[in-house]
């Protein structure tokens, strides 16, 4: 499996939130917020190669230079509908973003992902795009989205999850392999019906609560 552009995070703290997800004693609540913390950690990395630009400030001691962010203009796309549940811990670090939403579902028989609903910022060409997704599992709901992306114009795309199998980074790596994967681990396998093991569940269901 080729891991180029694939981002593992180890640090203590995402891990150990990682760890209370898993945990079928973790009600909805507490589901959620875990999901928006471990974005917002994991947007540290992710945003890292942000270009910076000098300018001067005044503080109440002088005038000086100082790094901001060069206008870059960036984009968050959940996919439909568990991506939802990282777009707070984003747009908390990054409030200025433009939120787009791909609507994909997968057949309960075949496995395959199938588009619903696609609505992207303005401009998409000229954003940083990251797409959002709790697990990355066969790869093809990722594949198809960042497809989609792709047509509308947009040229430079991430992919965050939390929990992704070998089989769906293979797959997404394979089909963007200018895309960067961003995750807080990878999982043993898939099952025989496609869900991650030892995963988190339906990460959409314990977000929102449903079943």
């Amino acid at each position: 499996m080729d891991m180029k552009n694939v981002t593992v995070f180890d640090h203590p703290l995402i891990q150990h939130k990682v760890s209370i997800l898993r945990s079928v004693d973790t009600s909805s609540n507490q589901f959620r917020t875990l999901v928006e913390e471990i974005t917002m950690l994991m947007c540290f990395e992710a945003l890292r190669d942000l270009p910076l630009e000098e300018v001067e400030v005044e503080t109440p001691i002088c005038k000086t230079k100082t790094n901001m962010l060069a206008g870059v203009k960036l984009a968050v796309v959940p996919i439909l509908r568990a991506g939802l549940g990282m777009v707070n811990g984003f747009l908390t670090l990054v409030p200025s973003a433009r939120v787009g939403h791909i609507g994909m579902y997968r057949d309960p028989k075949t496995h395959e992902p199938h588009e619903y609903y696609c609505k992207l910022p303005n401009n998409i060409e000229n954003r940083l795009v990251i797409v959002t997704d709790p697990m990355l599992a066969t790869g093809g709901s990722a594949i198809d989205a960042i497809s989609l992306i792709k047509e509308r114009g947009g040229k430079n795309i991430k992919f965050m999850c939390l929990i992704a199998a070998p089989e769906g980074v293979e797959a997404l790596t394979k089909a963007h392999p200018d895309v960067e994967i961003y995750c807080a681990h990878v999982d043993e396998k898939l099952n025989e019906n496609c869900y991650i093991v030892p995963g988190l569940g339906d990460a959409g269901d314990r977000i929102f609560g449903t079943k």
